[in-house]
């Protein structure tokens, strides 16, 4: 299946010179999605998995049902002061300010493998920081996993030493 043509792509935003990668228009369809988790499924099946941790909140579309496939949990990382219980949070730099990101302490066991998954790979930052956060609390990132990833923004680059699938990627 060609996802591509699931994906809308919006030029000029959210501003000129972007290419957005409206993902909506996949999640939309039920056919389309399905086949996209089975297929990031497929990617990452090789990978000894116990839990997927996914930044919100297309991190949460992307790798709950990913972790509903593979029969393991799922750890949300959510931004700063939405977690109910004890938190650690990692600082980290936006295209146009700062964020933080945080992760219940008891989310991972140490040594447990965790598998990144969110919906673009781009600069690396909030993949990155979500690396971070799991490595903190003493789990080995067995590998990463987006729908999208846009190369020419170079993000694997943050991530080295981490397997990293992509479903689909953009040159623009």
């Amino acid at each position: 299946m060609d996802f591509k043509n699931n994906i809308r792509v919006i030029p000029d935003f959210p501003q000129p010179g972007i290419s957005f990668k409206d993902i909506t228009t996949l999640l939309k369809d039920g056919e389309a999605y399905r086949r996209a988790i089975d297929e990031l499924k497929a990617l990452v099946a090789h990978l000894q998995i116990d839990v997927i941790a996914g930044p919100e909140a297309r991190g949460f579309v992307v790798g709950a049902p990913l972790a509903y496939a593979l029969g393991v949990g799922f750890v949300p990382i959510r931004k700063s002061g939405k977690l109910p219980y004890d938190t650690i949070e990692v600082g980290y730099d936006l295209e146009y300010g700062k964020d933080t990101l945080a992760i219940h302490t008891d989310a991972v066991k140490p040594g447990q493998n965790v598998l990144i998954a969110d919906d673009l790979l781009a600069t690396g930052g909030t993949i990155a920081t979500s690396v971070s956060l799991v490595k903190q609390l003493g789990g080995n990132v067995a590998g990463a996993a987006f729908l999208i990833e846009l190369t020419q923004l170079a993000g694997r680059n943050k991530l080295s030493g981490i397997e990293v699938h992509s479903l689909l990627t953009y040159e623009d």
